[in-house]
């Protein structure tokens, strides 16, 4: 497989590293030969070697110099091509996507996919805009070109929140679907359980990376808006817009509200919530109060949970990271493998 960045950014070089520690798991355990052939970065440059690119080389040339472009040359490295060029021109078949997007229209990321399908090549991607914002016609066009398109890392980065619904707990009827799907906000509300006010929790979230300097996105729940209609598309198969989702921050919940849930036996978390009921998706986003015996009031700190409610294996809740570089990384190497195995299979003629 030659594989393509378009981003190479902390979660494009944690990829990177972790193809170049699994390389010789990933073919001893599936078949699967990863090239990393091109890399194309808005601010880090671009570089290009259809016979691959040593990713030591590739890696230290960002860490050290700053730049994909300070790589080695050869006869055969070219540099200076633009994102659409490298998913056009190169012989990569799958596009790792991983640019900074504008959640709210979906650019460049949507382009960059659109671009890559009507080619025929695959795309992995941990960008919310594409999905939030086009997940069924991206879908549909992957399909007409017979390329696969990954999205894995874009609700809970490591954690499989889509690929477990669509696979392990498939014949179950899902008829709600309810996360903390941002760590900053369930560590401030952790954090103002112990007494300490939300400026103060929003400060220490900062200072340990888990807040942005701007923490708008996060603090209003916007990032959980658009997660919560990734879910709704892709889970509950109900196209709902990410504008349409009531959503509700956590600025309203005051360290005595915090302090009176807790002494009720009782937790504030931020929620998302989609339920489908009489053949209708409806999702919102806000804090909630919570019991104590939810199971949901037990995933403290960063850390991100879903619960999806089964018709047939009852509830079923799945925790873990819902960020992190590796973590993220590591997301994007799920759909990678997934799309290489189901490859296999139409070769195979497996269905």
């Amino acid at each position: 497989m030659n594989i393509a960045f378009i981003g190479f950014g902390g979660v494009g070089q944690a990829l990177a590293q972790i193809l170049l520690e699994k390389n010789h798991h990933l073919n001893e355990k599936y078949g699967l030969n990863t090239k990393i052939v091109a890399v194309s970065d808005v601010m880090k440059g671009s570089v290009y070697d259809p016979e691959g690119l040593n990713i030591e080389d590739l890696l230290s040339s960002v860490k050290e110099k700053g730049s994909v472009e300070e790589y080695p040359d050869s006869s055969t490295v070219q540099k200076g091509l633009n994102s659409i060029q490298t998913i056009e021109d190169t012989n990569a078949d799958m596009i790792v996507e991983v640019t900074f997007t504008d959640v709210e229209t979906g650019q460049p990321a949507i382009d960059h996919c659109e671009t890559a399908f009507q080619k025929g090549k695959s795309v992995v991607t941990t960008n919310k805009g594409p999905a939030a914002v086009k997940l069924n016609s991206l879908l549909k066009l992957a399909e007409e070109n017979g390329a696969f398109f990954g999205f894995e890392g874009t609700v809970m980065s490591g954690t499989p929140a889509l690929r477990l619904p669509e696979t392990t707990l498939a014949g179950n009827d899902i008829r709600e679907v309810v996360g903390i799907l941002n760590g900053t906000t369930n560590y401030i509300l952790t954090e103002m359980e112990k007494g300490l006010s939300f400026e103060d929790s929003l400060k220490q979230a900062q200072s340990l990376g888990y807040a942005e300097a701007d923490p708008t996105n996060d603090v209003e729940g916007y990032d959980v808006r658009y997660k919560a209609a990734i879910l709704a598309n892709y889970v509950l198969g109900e196209e709902v817009s990410a504008k349409e989702i009531h959503c509700e921050g956590i600025r309203s919940v005051s360290q005595d509200m915090v302090q009176d849930a807790l002494d009720e036996g009782k937790r504030w978390k931020l929620l998302a919530r989609i339920k489908k009921e009489d053949g209708k998706v409806e999702a919102t986003v806000q804090p909630e109060k919570i019991e104590m015996t939810n199971p949901l009031a037990g995933v403290t700190g960063a850390t991100n949970a879903i619960l999806y409610d089964c018709d047939l294996a009852g509830p079923i809740m799945l925790t873990g990271a819902g960020a992190g570089l590796k973590e993220t990384g590591f997301s994007l190497l799920i759909d990678i493998i997934h799309a290489h195995l189901e490859s296999k299979k139409q070769t195979s003629g497996v269905r």
